[in-house]
């Protein structure tokens, strides 16, 4: 009895082509799809199992999806002269509704159940005109790329030097008028400090005298404590913009 016919679309349909040097891993993607109506089980085989690796090499592919299989050629001695015989097989079978074990499914089906596409394996190896045209291209491409990032760093880069400076500058400045503020401001405070000790020496006739003086040395007394408010908030400022310089500096 006749096999069934293939009901998966394989794209390539007919060729896998693994193009050189063969240096190194060389992969071909097949792609499997199922446009039926029913779940798909598949097989990926070759004639040469210890050159291939497949991944993935079984699987069930849903209605109206597609399988990617990375077939991946391991690094050989390549000979033009030698043609490839390699050739990969495709059999598939529609899934029972009913499918635990996808093993046994494949070891009870009939013949008649299986389905196969076969792909030959073709090698090919760029052209020495290729090779040097690419190269070129390669290089002229890393070339401009390096040149391009190097202008474009460089330009930020001393941008934000430049920016620093002037902010370092200004900072600089603005830190010295604090201190001289903070410097009048202690002055200042002392002068205070010393007037009040006056007033308190003063005797207690003056007190009766100038029954006023209480008021006076209270006015004086939230004057002295507005100028330590205000020496504390320029002292945290000052600290505060000496731990921004610090940062730019870092």
């Amino acid at each position: 009895m006749a096999r069934t016919e293939q009901v998966l679309v394989l794209e390539p349909q007919h060729e896998l082509k693994f193009r050189g040097p063969f240096t190194d891993v060389v992969t071909a993607t097949l792609k499997l799809t199922n446009p039926t109506d029913r779940n798909v089980c598949f097989k990926v085989k070759t004639t040469a199992p210890r050159r291939y690796c497949v991944r993935p090499n079984s699987g069930v592919i849903d209605s109206g999806s597609s399988v990617n299989v990375s077939v991946m050629l391991q690094p050989f001695d390549y000979d033009p002269n030698e043609k490839s015989k390699h050739k990969f097989m495709v059999q598939s079978m529609l899934a029972p509704y009913d499918m635990t074990d996808m093993e046994g499914v494949w070891k009870e089906a009939k013949p008649e159940e299986l389905m196969d596409s076969k792909l030959r394996c073709a090698f090919e190896m760029p052209l020495e005109n290729d090779k040097t045209h690419e190269s070129e291209s390669n290089k002229t491409l890393s070339s401009s790329t390096s040149s391009v990032q190097t202008e474009h760093s460089a330009l930020p880069k001393s941008a934000s030097a430049s920016l620093d400076d002037g902010e370092v500058k200004k900072i600089m400045e603005e830190c010295k008028r604090l201190q001289m503020e903070v410097q009048r401001l202690r002055e200042e405070n002392k002068q205070i400090r010393e007037d009040d000790g006056l007033r308190k020496r003063k005797p207690t006739s003056m007190a009766a005298t100038h029954p006023s003086s209480s008021s006076v040395m209270a006015t004086s007394a939230m004057r002295d404590e507005g100028l330590s408010i205000r020496v504390l908030a320029l002292c945290v400022l000052f600290f505060v913009i000496g731990v921004i310089i610090g940062k730019l500096a870092l």
